[in-house]
This record gives C-alpha cells, structure tokens and sequence, in this order.
C-alpha cells in the first residue's frame, strides 16, 4: 500500500541544519569508485532463499520525487529505492518477518554544495500479527476472522536517509492496526506523535552488483519507544494491553536488513 506522498527537503530536526555527514558530495564520489569494483550481478542466478533475488519486484521508479529543489542540477541527482526486511518488537509483541518496506527518495548536491534529499513514499502491505487480537498462542483468526490482526507501516512525517551524527538514518513512523473490529483510523503513532526511529549501522555496506546497482547493509533501533496505540474504539485499552503500550525506552526494538538500488535523474528521463 502507498502512503500519502508527503515530499521534503529532509533536515536534522536537532540543529535545523540539511543533513550532511555521510551526505558530502565527496563521500558521495568515493561511494560511487568503490562501487565500480564490484561485480555486475550475475543473470539467472538468483538464490530464491536470499531477499536479494526478490528486490527488485518492489521497485518502481514511479515513486521518484519530481519536486526537487530549486536550483539543483537534475543530472546529479538520483532516485534511490530501498527494499527492507525487519523484524519489529513493539512493546510486548514481536512481529518477526515483516512484509517488506520500501522507501524512495532522491537525493543530491545543493546550490550551496552540501548535499539534500527529498522524501517520496513509503510502501507495505500489512503483516499478520501473532495471535490476532486477543494473543492466544493459536493465531485464531482461522476459526473467526473477526479476531484477525495486521500491522501495516506507514510514512511519519520525518526522514533523514543521509545520517546525521551518531544516526546512520532517522525514520518516523506509525503502524496502522489492521482489523474489522477496530475501524480504519487505530495506529499506533501519529504524525504528531511518531514511532521515531534512529537506525545504527551494523557492520558495513556491502556491494553485490553495479549493473543494476544493489547495495545490502544492516541497522538497527534499540532505544525506540512506542506510544499508545490511538483511535480504536471501544478495543483501545484492549490493543494497548495487548502490545504493552506504551512502551519506554528497552522495551522495544527494530533490526533491518536493507537493500538499495538507483537511477540517476538523467536516466530516468531517458527511461
């Protein structure tokens, strides 16, 4: 599912500053000659079992911000897709194997020379939660639908995909509650009161192919905290005794394996 299309120039919202650190045009050179080592990724040799044989039916180019900033030469600016594969913990639920998350963004150098991004969706389909909505150890959504319950992620309102200090990515978030008896508007977090996530890398990046360009890297979140889950009707207390809501600072935690590919802006036009 698409999220609203929310577009911005993302910026540290802790010094107001555009993000930079790893975002230099220079780091941004040196990404690209280390990427021209690695090898072209091999036709027909997918591994079925790796989420990387998988990428690329969740990209599409479509999503690719148009509303850049004034001023910037296109042809430097790219459109970069992320596929990732995570596992959440909110409060007391564990939801393993979440459905994949893609993100688009475009990022480039500004007039000034720092360098600037602009957010463009946030796609996932929903993610059967264990247990349903009442927790029994036997999902019961089987036997009575109406007890089924899914987790849809969606778009916050805040990213910076380019890292700023000990941050290696932020991400705000909201988690729709997917369910016929809680209506269409229960979530846990809201754009006032997001599910704010500062990703730590977790080893280096990885270069698996340059034609078409694939990077893997990992990151993760243990100092999230999760507020209650909002708009549920009569089940709201229900739903936050569920997951544990809201949860503090340890309580929950998000790992994420993630796997990048982009078009230059010029490309896209010749596409």
């Amino acid at each position: 599912m698409k999220t609203n299309k929310t577009k911005t120039v993302a910026r540290n919202r802790r010094t107001g500053r555009a993000a930079a650190g790893v975002g230099t045009v220079a780091a941004a050179v040196a990404l690209l000659a280390t990427a021209a080592q690695a090898p072209a990724l091999a036709q027909g040799a997918a591994d079925p079992t790796d989420p990387a044989s998988d990428v690329f039916s969740h990209v599409d180019y479509r999503d690719c911000p148009t509303d850049l900033p004034a001023g910037v030469d296109r042809n430097k600016w790219r459109c970069e897709v992320t596929v990732g594969y995570s596992h959440f913990k909110l409060g007391g639920i564990a939801v393993p194997d979440m459905k994949p998350i893609t993100l688009t963004h475009a990022e480039g150098p500004l007039p000034d020379g720092t360098f600037g991004q602009v957010f463009g969706t946030l796609r996932a389909d929903a993610t059967p939660v264990p247990g349903g909505l009442l927790g029994r150890a036997a999902d019961p959504a089987g036997r009575n639908p109406l007890l089924g319950l899914a987790i849809q992620p969606e778009y916050g309102g805040y990213a910076d995909f380019l890292g700023t200090g000990t941050d290696k990515g932020a991400l705000d978030m909201k988690f729709r509650l997917v369910s016929p008896l809680l209506g269409e508007r229960c979530t846990i977090g809201t754009d006032a009161h997001p599910v704010a996530l500062h990703l730590q890398k977790d080893g280096p990046s990885t270069w698996l192919s340059t034609n078409p360009p694939l990077v893997r890297f990992s990151a993760y979140d243990q100092t999230l905290t999760v507020p209650a889950a909002t708009d549920c009707g009569p089940l709201t207390h229900r739903v936050n005794h569920r997951f544990g809501l809201p949860a503090k600072t340890g309580e929950s935690k998000v790992t994420y394996t993630a796997y990048y590919t982009f078009k230059t802006y010029d490309q896209l036009l010749a596409a």
